[in-house]
């Protein structure tokens, strides 16, 4: 194993790749130099492979990606506007301990203190690159994920609820239940980084939280959980706890926001994959949509559905929002939530995507800044959720985003560098 050492900010981290074996060492040397000639007499020069799935681009590259980068399509008219975002992140990055580390992928190995760094130079940087983007050449190293990575999306939903029992209103919204424990794995052993374990203890034994159908068909949480608000209707409530945050439209007219307290640690399991092998939809028509039609027209259908999907999320309520898991408040179009053992809370990315038009049912690329702000229980490995804010064209979008797209991982350099 060959550990390359990069330094910026007085610092380094390592790049590890795979040492491979030399033989006949003199023609491998002519035909390497024959190779760069060539490649200077061509004009251009390979990427810089740190492991087989990541690449450090060069300058040309860098221009290519901000030339396509326009901040008025993730509704924003300056760089500055990003400034909150940016120290909500920070706040948190710099909370964490600085020398362990925090990104362990495709090669690349990061501490929480290069994510400050790298969060403090955009914060730096910000009035500058209104009219001056190349900065972001100058200032930062940025690496390509070379495989398409799957973007999907999540909004802010709006269901109807009581605070109180009602009528009309007969599903529980529960807050965390007391018997519910979290152990961090990751301080157990480094290769559980960013895992957790979802525990409940039963005659002092470590058993899994209750399941979907526990909770919903059997009562487990009773004395152990708050309910904090009715749903009046149960599709609703399951979409509510796929998207993690919502607003509740109360009965006077009044609304209420509520956030994510915490899941079960049981497996997601996708309704849209379960009614499409089941034979109810085609798969290339599942939607958020079609799934919300097909058991609105189907009620006798729920409970075996719905419990198929033994994960379940409890909730508290906010005076505003939408949080992430960060405990903080999260931006559309900006705002993605990743998976943490692929990419860590507060990781600065540029990514480019095609999201779905709802007037024109085509798409429209995006190639935009972002943050990871968020979890969620089905972004899982090579994935990435985007939040694309509250409303009907948010729900549109969320709810028809699965595409391919790319990301571009930005590290914080020494401007000598």
């Amino acid at each position: 194993m060959r550990e390359v050492k990069i330094s910026y900010r007085s610092r380094e981290f390592s790049v590890k790749g795979q040492e491979k074996p030399w033989s006949g060492i003199s023609i491998f040397v002519i035909l390497f130099f024959s190779f760069l000639l060539l490649m200077t007499f061509w004009g251009c020069m390979p990427e810089k492979v740190i492991e087989k799935r990541i690449v450090q681009l060069d300058q040309d590259k860098i221009k290519s990606v901000l030339k396509q980068i326009d901040l008025s399509k993730q509704g924003l008219s300056s760089w500055q506007e990003l400034r909150k975002p940016l120290e909500r992140s920070l706040a948190y990055v710099s909370a964490q301990p600085s020398e362990e580390i925090a990104i362990k992928s495709y090669g690349l190995e990061l501490e929480w203190k290069y994510l400050e760094d790298t969060l403090n130079t955009l914060l730096d940087l910000l009035p500058l690159l209104d009219t001056n983007q190349d900065l972001l050449i100058d200032h930062f190293q940025w690496y390509k994920i070379r495989s398409k990575i799957l973007f999907t999306g999540y909004f802010e939903p709006q269901i109807e609820a009581s605070l109180s029992p009602r009528p009309g209103y007969p599903y529980p919204i529960y807050g965390l239940p007391s018997n519910l424990k979290v152990a961090d794995l990751g301080q157990f052993h480094p290769r559980w980084q960013g895992q957790s374990l979802v525990y409940r203890i039963k005659n002092g034994t470590i058993h899994p939280y209750y399941e979907r159908k526990s909770i919903e068909k059997n009562g487990s949480l009773k004395g152990k959980s708050e309910t904090i608000a009715w749903a009046k209707d149960a599709v609703d409530l399951f979409f509510l706890q796929i998207q993690g945050s919502g607003i509740l439209q109360l009965p006077d007219g009044r609304t209420k926001h509520i956030g994510y307290a915490g899941k079960n640690g049981r497996k997601y399991v996708s309704l849209g994959r379960v009614l499409s092998d089941k034979g109810y939809l085609e798969l290339e028509s599942v939607s958020m949509q079609s799934i919300k039609e097909y058991l609105g027209q189907n009620q006798d259908l729920l409970p075996e559905i719905l419990y198929t999907n033994p994960s379940y999320v409890f909730f508290r309520l906010r005076t505003d929002g939408p949080y992430g898991a960060m405990g903080k408040k999260i931006k559309p179009l900006f705002s993605l939530a990743s998976d943490p053992s692929l990419l860590a809370l507060g990781s600065l990315l540029v990514y480019s995507v095609n999201l779905p038009a709802s007037k024109t049912r085509g798409t429209l690329p995006l190639v935009g800044l972002g943050l990871v702000q968020d979890v969620g229980g089905a972004v899982k490995g090579h994935h990435l959720d985007l939040f694309c804010g509250t409303g009907d064209k948010a729900r549109y979008t969320a709810g028809h985003l699965k595409d391919r797209g790319y990301a571009y991982i930005l590290v914080a350099r020494d401007q000598q560098l």
